[in-house]
């Protein structure tokens, strides 16, 4: 009786602990693939791609793996496009990618001016601060107070470079290497490298932080 009713309702039952949002994005998902909008399957290929095949982890490895390998970090500099996609990496939304590498006289802060163009596949899912208008036009404004917010102080000296991303060209920041990393091997490395680092609002974690 108890598995009756159980069978009767569970899709509710499931429904009812969902947070509205949740709910929502559900009951759209079923109206369209019941009206033949949508294919389940699209749906679920987007879905494993996001969960098991794009990332910051991706980005972190491409990071650590120009710290280690210089001519790596030359061929990142030149096409990075092509040098993530020798480490296997590639697909929509990094089609056109440009790596910008951080130094003591220059820091790079990505922001997208128009919308929320971003490398999912080095970097994932853009962040909701990554989107909000606020962000977008401070960053070009008053990018030493949005790092400042960020906790990322800067020399005076240090020039800041505000990259705007588009449809057709997304940038990764390659941040500086910690100091004290020198024996560190690039999976060690890679575990220093944050998403923020890599938008250009943090910075990469030194050892034992």
């Amino acid at each position: 009786m108890h598995d009756h009713h159980h069978h009767d309702h569970g899709d509710d039952d499931h429904d009812n602990h969902m947070d509205p949002m949740t709910a929502r994005v559900r009951a759209l998902e079923t109206i369209l693939t019941q009206k033949g909008l949508v294919d389940p399957a699209a749906l679920d290929a987007i879905i494993e791609t996001v969960e098991t095949r794009i990332g910051p982890r991706n980005g972190a490895r491409v990071v650590a793996r120009a710290w280690t390998d210089p001519d790596f970090a030359a061929r990142l500099r030149d096409d990075a496009t092509s040098a993530v996609a020798e480490m296997g990496y590639g697909g929509r939304q990094g089609e056109h990618l440009q790596a910008v590498f951080n130094s003591d006289d220059e820091h790079n802060l990505v922001v997208c001016t128009l919308c929320s163009c971003y490398p999912w596949l080095v970097l994932g899912l853009p962040p909701v601060w990554y989107k909000s208008p606020p962000y977008r036009a401070r960053a070009v404004r008053d990018p030493r107070g949005v790092l400042a917010e960020f906790g990322v102080i800067l020399p005076d000296t240090t020039r800041i470079r505000v990259w705007d991303s588009t449809a057709e060209l997304r940038y990764i920041v390659v941040p500086q290497r910690p100091a004290g990393t020198d024996g560190m091997d690039a999976e060690a490395l890679a575990e220093l490298v944050t998403r923020d680092s890599m938008i250009g609002c943090g910075l990469a974690q030194g050892p034992g932080t």
